[in-house]
């Protein structure tokens, strides 16, 4: 049986403007995304009685939350009977995850899933490590471990699990380096991407350092920008403007503890537990997905993905991406064809989400991938939370 017994679907998606420094706020962008995704699925505001949003109101600095579930709830004058929103959650999506099993068991019909990020304008008065660490009066938590040491971003603490997958299975940097250029290579056939001029491997990696191994090419983008999804009850979707996806399976399982560093084998992350509860709820296998939207907060997370999903052998991620036109919309199996968020702009996984969904729709435009797909796998977060699904396209 396929997740949530087939009875949620994905039905329209949409977004705002995308780019640096638009000097529009993220409740602004989070409104244009939520009112196309609600016309792209041919529906009203009045249709929507569910919101889910990620992160809500938490306590964070340079524009990482755009708006919160009841800001969009109330620009719009939406009648919920659900909503929510969380950090504690299956990499990003599992707000969205969580929406499905709220449609499939009827307390919502279609419900308005959205993620906006305004981080590109508000950082540009106070700068990247005053975004980070602006708002703590004192260090808690796994911070109190590392900031005395230096260590206050993920580039700190993601490089540590990549050098520890470099010296366990022989990942290089240049192996890396194709996972970003793959990525830039396929934003300049993206419009709203950030970063579209050819790399090269010389550009790659003549960049400054970050934290070892990453340079400022592993490193994504900040941007302004929202994303939103909506969640459908399939009875519902009949007469609307398109035919649904099915979310054939999703992965939000976590089974070892919730660290940073504490994993039993250091060269996986939460991804690989995620990925494993995907596959236990579906008869199709990794051979079956036509094309994949892997995260790339940081180059290592999207060969982690591919490591998870089992694309590659254990230890064979970057052996896998050496062949870099195996990934382009012309190969025959493209990743990130948006750009990513190392060229195209960090909207989280959301982002990853609707671009799944245009390619399947065959509305992705210039960057169509060139094969008819029908299966995509997305894969959202890193570290010790993690989010993936599996959507197919039907007929």
């Amino acid at each position: 049986m396929t997740f949530v017994e087939n009875r949620a679907v994905i039905s329209g998606v949409g977004q705002s403007a995308i780019g640096r420094k638009l000097g529009r706020s993220g409740w602004d962008l989070g409104v244009e995304a939520a009112l196309n995704a609600i016309a792209d699925a041919g529906l009203t505001p009045d249709d929507i009685d569910g919101v889910a949003s990620y992160p809500g109101p938490v306590g964070a600095e340079g524009g990482f939350v755009g708006a919160t579930t009841h800001d969009i709830r109330n620009a719009l004058g939406l009648k919920s009977s659900w909503y929510t929103s969380g950090v504690e959650t299956a990499g990003q999506i599992g707000t969205l995850l969580d929406a499905c099993a709220m449609v499939a068991s009827g307390r919502a019909t279609h419900v308005l899933a959205f993620r906006s990020v305004w981080e590109s304008t508000a950082q540009a008065a106070m700068g990247r490590a005053k975004a980070i660490t602006g708002h703590m009066t004192r260090a808690s938590g796994h911070t109190a471990w590392r900031l005395p040491f230096g260590a206050a971003s993920a580039a700190n603490w993601i490089g540590m699990y990549a050098q520890r997958y470099m010296h366990e299975h022989g990942l290089t940097r240049e192996q890396m380096g194709n996972v970003a250029i793959n990525a830039r290579r396929n934003a300049a056939l993206n419009p709203n991407a950030i970063f579209t001029a050819p790399m090269t491997m010389e550009d790659y990696l003549g960049a400054r350092m970050i934290s070892w191994p990453f340079g400022l090419f592993d490193c994504d983008i900040p941007a302004d920008g929202a994303t939103a999804i909506i969640i459908s009850r399939r009875e519902a979707t009949a007469g609307l403007r398109r035919p649904p996806l099915t979310i054939e399976s999703a992965g939000s399982a976590m089974y070892e503890r919730h660290s940073w560093d504490q994993r039993n084998d250091l060269t996986t992350m939460a991804a690989h537990d995620v990925a494993r509860a995907m596959w236990a709820g579906t008869s199709l296998t990794a051979a079956d997905v036509d094309f994949a939207t892997l995260y790339d907060g940081f180059t290592y997370l999207t060969l982690q993905w591919i490591d998870a999903f089992g694309f590659a052998e254990h230890g064979k991620a970057g052996v896998f991406m050496e062949d870099l036109d195996r990934f382009s919309k012309d190969g025959d199996f493209p990743i990130n064809t948006h750009g990513g968020q190392l060229s195209g702009g960090r909207l989280h996984g959301y982002g990853f989400v609707h671009e799944a969904c245009v390619q399947l729709w065959g509305d992705a435009g210039e960057r169509q991938i060139t094969k008819d797909v029908e299966v995509a796998a997305v894969g959202v977060g890193g570290g010790p939370e993690a989010g993936c699904m599996l959507l197919r396209r039907e007929g």
